[in-house]
This record gives C-alpha cells, sequence and structure tokens, in this order.
C-alpha cells in the first residue's frame, strides 16, 4: 500500500546552538546548545529512521538501498538531499564548502550546495553572504591577515528570506537566527574564520585556511529569483530550481489536491496543523513534522491551514 514516510531524526550539539529546536517547535533536545536537527537524512553522521507503516524502524539509507523503486529508481548511489533545522544562537563559523569534484576526491563523499528558508531572526540579525576579494590572491592575503571588516559581505534578514549558497560560497549563519536548511547530503565544511572562540576544552577549533582557498570563488554570489503561483486554495513558490534540488514553499488554506511530478518528494510543515490524505486515509500534520512522499504515492491531498517546505533532487 503506498503511504508516506514520516521520519524520526537526529540532533547535533553545537558549539553556538541553543533551546530554539524546543521553544517553538517543542522537539526534545539533548542539551541547551542544541544546534542541528537533521530532520530528513540518510548521510551516516545522522540517520532518520522510518516512523511509520511497513517500514517502521528501518534507516533511511537502508530503505533507499533496499527499495529503490521507493525513489523512482535513482541512479545516484546515496540518498542525494538532506534537511535540516538549524538555531543560531551565536554566530557560525564563516565557512565555505567544495563542489562534487573537489569533495569526492579529498573527503569521499558529496559536495555541499544549500539553501536557507529564514524562519525566524531576531532583530538586527545578519548572515555573512559572500565575500570582496577580487582574486585569489587578494582572497589569500585578506585571510591571511585578519582583513575581516573589509573581506566579508554582510547581510541583513527577517523571516521569510531566502538565500541559494552554491558550493564555493563563503558564508556563516549570524546569532538569532533559526533556518530551515536543504542541501546535498553531505558533511563537509572547511572553516575560514571561528572568532577566535575556543570550545568546551579551551581549544581553538580547527580552520581549513588551504582547502578554503582552493574551493572559493571569486566574485558575489546571485541569489535566486522566488516565483510564486497561486491555484484556489494553494500559494506555491518555487524558491529555488538547479542541478540539484528544487526547493518550494507551499502556504495552504483549506483542501489542496496535488500529483507526484517528480521522483519523491520531502515536506517539512513549519507553522499550523492539518492532515494529509493518501488512499482514503489520513495522517494528521503538525507544526514540525517531516515526510517523505515516495514514488508510489502518486496522489494526495492536503487540508488545513499550513505553510510547508518541500523539496526534490534533480538529474544532474
Amino acid at each position: 500500500m503506498a503511504e508516506p514516510l514520516f521520519l524520526d531524526s537526529c540532533m547535533h550539539d553545537k558549539i553556538w546552538g541553543g533551546t530554539k529546536l524546543r521553544d517553538v517547535f517543542n522537539y526534545d533536545i539533548p542539551s541547551e546548545t542544541t544546534g542541528e536537527y537533521w530532520a530528513i537524512s540518510a548521510h551516516p553522521n545522522g540517520v532518520s529512521t522510518i516512523a511509520n507503516g511497513t517500514y517502521k524502524g528501518l534507516g533511511l539509507d537502508k530503505l533507499y538501498s533496499e527499495h529503490p523503486e521507493l525513489f523512482g529508481n535513482p541512479k545516484e548511489p546515496v540518498f542525494p538531499l538532506l534537511t535540516k533545522i538549524l538555531d543560531a544562537n551565536d554566530w557560525l563559523s564563516v565557512q565555505v564548502h567544495p563542489d562534487d569534484t573537489y569533495a569526492l576526491e579529498h573527503e569521499g563523499e558529496l559536495g555541499k550546495t544549500e539553501c536557507w528558508y529564514i524562519i525566524s531572526a531576531e532583530a538586527g540579525s545578519e548572515i555573512i553572504y559572500g565575500h570582496n576579494a577580487q582574486s585569489k590572491e587578494e582572497l589569500e592575503e585578506m585571510i591571511k591577515s585578519g582583513d575581516w571588516d573589509h573581506l566579508l559581505t554582510k547581510v541583513p534578514v527577517q523571516a521569510g528570506d531566502f538565500f541559494f549558497v552554491p558550493s564555493g560560497t563563503m558564508h556563516a549563519i549570524g546569532k538569532g537566527i533559526l533556518i530551515l536548511e536543504t542541501q546535498q547530503s553531505s558533511d563537509t565544511t572547511y572553516r575560514v574564520y571561528d572568532f577566535d572562540r575556543k570550545d568546551a576544552d579551551g581549544n581553538l577549533r580547527d580552520l581549513h585556511l588551504k582547502e578554503s582557498v582552493d574551493v572559493l570563488t571569486i566574485g558575489q554570489p546571485e541569489n535566486s529569483v522566488p516565483a510564486t503561483v497561486v491555484f484556489d486554495n494553494l500559494l506555491a513558490t518555487t524558491l529555488v530550481s538547479n542541478p540539484f534540488f528544487t526547493v518550494y514553499k507551499f502556504n495552504i488554506d483549506q483542501l489542496v489536491e496535488m500529483r507526484q511530478s517528480a521522483p519523491y518528494l520531502l515536506v517539512s510543515v513549519l507553522n499550523g496543523q492539518g492532515q494529509l490524505m493518501v488512499d482514503s486515509k489520513a495522517y494528521k500534520l503538525k507544526k514540525g513534522m517531516h515526510f517523505i512522499l515516495p514514488n508510489d504515492v502518486k496522489k494526495w491531498s492536503f487540508e488545513g491551514s499550513l505553510e510547508m517546505i518541500a523539496s526534490h533532487p534533480n538529474s544532474k
């Protein structure tokens, strides 16, 4: 029987984390410095588990490898996407991610193109999005001299903003921001600068300056331009579409019927409540739920008042 795949997933403690994953989404967090919830993940550093139905208790990684028909018989050897919610109670490090070619050669996993939907942001919140160096030589010199004020590009943010962060982009999430991140399934990060802060043992965290200079792109990043369409009770916004993934925002009021137009769909409920109907079976939805509509779910309906972020992989 075709059915959605609801997920149980894991949290990650971070030096910059806080309590908003509990305060906003009512998740059971492991510490007062919980930074990340890997909501939909088959990455070995945090695998989601199927929470319902036929495959209850099975890891998403095993489900993907053992039942490829549920994912449209994909060519990708590993589940290609990862959905996170991040609570930046303090600045994350200034960092960059490699592309597939560099990451596979040096790290043995996918590169990391990602994007951010700002769920909430405290007044005055900022991100770092790009840099001002005009050449690799200037970039290396400004990093070496610690000329961060002139090198880094800061951008103010507010709830509802969206940023596309392709591999090679200098970036950092600022203090007071809660985001939903859609990314390639990778955990490779190269730190450029970490504000000279120390970990719980009093040590400075490692930097990766050679690797960072290798992979950083020159020139300011170009953000995507969201496109919104309205269908009856559905407000659908395509936030970004690129060779790795397409990400949508769905605002639903009352009943909406939908059909599968991709191999499968990843869905996160950011606000509201309602229900999902698949083959005459109803599944309750509420804020903070995450699920996959696999390939054998060809049509479904949403009902209620719901704000959701959805995504699917694209064939490169």
